[in-house]
């Protein structure tokens, strides 16, 4: 008998799932899937809690799901990615694997291990790699130079030309078979895990439905209400989306069916979502174009060349939401107690951080992994390299953002602040983004710290940072 393994990674899911798809495909083979965890491979990408324990309600989910149409979910354990690459070649040997079925990651070490695992079982087992995550393919959208954009618009130009040219469709869940004995139930992993709370219901139908109800109820007003962060105006799809829970293509034609004018340029709540999507992607293409953003290092040369300041209690007191600046304590406030920040304060408090304390954006890069229900490499990477200024089509290195100012603009009202830093709730809103100036601060016992730095001296600072090390480290714009 033919036997088809499809190895599950971050592709969480039985509908539209391409390896899965392929796999069942023969109606004479004896399908199986596995899913193997790698505890100390997490721990070095700082994988937050909440992530894990959410990979782990959705793979019981999925077993049950596997179960129903006869397909046994192997789950096992292996400390890195070298581990993961033995065990699976000797899985494949013992249960005499003809096909192995996966989807494909896009991260340096990932790709590495894939190599190593073809080059280890040799042709005893053949492999077979998708691209599902994405849209479209990496490689199949650059310059007519053949070459990855490097600035995101003209890239979504191209991007939207090749959706208009090559629509991806949706592949149906494998047909039904006899059902197995295999259970949902998944051994704790030998890893730290936090619930991630009611916002985030685990399954496949769960996910659906948000993406439904986001569709239906959300989008035509989401280019109005995205940057409020009072406001439950964004999709909050990215978690299910990171671990593959939904793909990409779910996400781009119920996005369709609900507005079909949804790749016409313009301010439509629409358009204006589907350019979120793109930047996703986006980055996820240059993880593939250039492999040193994986390892952490910046697009533009010279920034390695900025003199970050080594300050562990500045460094602390971001992280507490403990600067003196509402809007950035309020946020990180927000990321601690849910795994999730609005994409408006991830860009603010990144912003405070690099420019505001000088502080190495990798340090809050880690951070934020560590704490993010919806960490992916790629997305976390890009919008950290966008605040420094050290990425591709990254924000100018003298475009800082003044967080005052900032809070007043996108929680006027200060309902976003009051909910998240209960203790300014007696503030006057004239005083709110800068409580430290209320003439009754005092009297009130206000319990809030000044400003840990001047928004204006901090910014000459940067300035003179970034011009110094542009000075010594030259004009190339492109990592080696």
């Amino acid at each position: 008998m033919t036997t088809h393994l499809v190895w599950l990674r971050n592709d969480l899911r039985m509908h539209d799932n391409s390896a899965l798809y392929a796999a069942c495909q023969d109606p004479r083979a004896r399908v199986l899937a596995v899913f193997i965890a790698t505890q100390q491979q997490w721990r070095d990408h700082d994988m937050s809690p909440r992530q894990a324990k959410f990979i782990r309600q959705h793979l019981c989910h999925l077993a049950d799901d596997l179960a129903a149409r006869g397909i046994e979910l192997h789950y096992q354990q292996c400390a890195d990615f070298a581990a993961q690459v033995e065990w699976l070649a000797a899985f494949c040997q013992r249960e005499r694997v003809d096909r192995l079925f996966y989807n494909y990651q896009y991260e340096f070490n990932e790709r590495e291990r894939d190599r190593q695992l073809e080059r280890r079982i040799g042709d005893d087992t053949l492999c077979q790699g998708f691209d599902d995550g994405v849209l479209p393919p990496p490689g199949s959208v650059h310059t007519g130079n053949q070459q990855m954009y490097k600035v995101y618009t003209p890239f979504r130009n191209a991007f939207l030309r090749r959706l208009e040219e090559h629509d991806p469709a949706c592949l149906p869940a494998p047909r039904a078979g006899a059902p197995c004995g295999n259970t949902g139930e998944i051994a704790p992993f030998d890893y730290p895990t936090t619930p991630p709370g009611q916002d985030y219901p685990a399954g496949e139908a769960a996910a659906r439905s948000r993406l439904r109800t986001f569709c239906h109820q959300h989008l035509q007003d989401y280019h109005r209400g995205r940057d409020i962060p009072a406001l439950d105006a964004t999709s909050r799809l990215s978690a299910w989306l990171t671990i593959g829970v939904l793909s990409p293509r779910q996400c781009y034609q119920r996005l369709r069916q609900a507005s079909p004018q949804a790749l016409t340029p313009g301010k439509s709540g629409a358009f204006t979502w589907l350019n979120e999507l793109i930047w996703r992607y986006f980055y996820r293409h240059l993880l593939v174009a250039w492999p040193a953003l994986s390892r952490h290092q910046p697009f533009i040369p010279w920034t390695r060349h900025v003199a970050w300041r080594q300050d562990d209690d500045l460094f602390d007191a971001w992280c507490a939401g403990r600067t003196g600046y509402p809007i950035v304590d309020a946020a990180m406030r927000q990321l601690a107690q849910t795994g999730w920040m609005h994409n408006r304060l991830r860009m603010i408090s990144a912003s405070f951080l690099v420019k505001d304390l000088l502080i190495d954006w990798r340090r809050g890069e880690r951070y934020f992994m560590s704490q993010l229900i919806d960490g992916d490499l790629a997305a976390n990477n890009g919008g950290w390299q966008w605040a420094a200024s050290t990425g591709t089509d990254a924000a100018p290195y003298f475009r800082i953002f003044n967080p005052t100012t900032q809070g007043e603009r996108f929680d006027a009202d200060g309902a976003f602040i009051r909910r998240w830093l209960p203790a300014l709730k007696p503030v006057p809103d004239n005083y709110l983004h800068q409580p430290h100036r209320w003439p009754d601060a005092p009297r009130a016992g206000l319990d809030y710290p000044p400003p840990i730095v001047d928004h204006g001296k901090a910014r000459v600072r940067a300035l003179e940072a970034y011009e110094a090390a542009k000075a010594r480290g030259g004009a190339r714009d492109e990592p080696r």
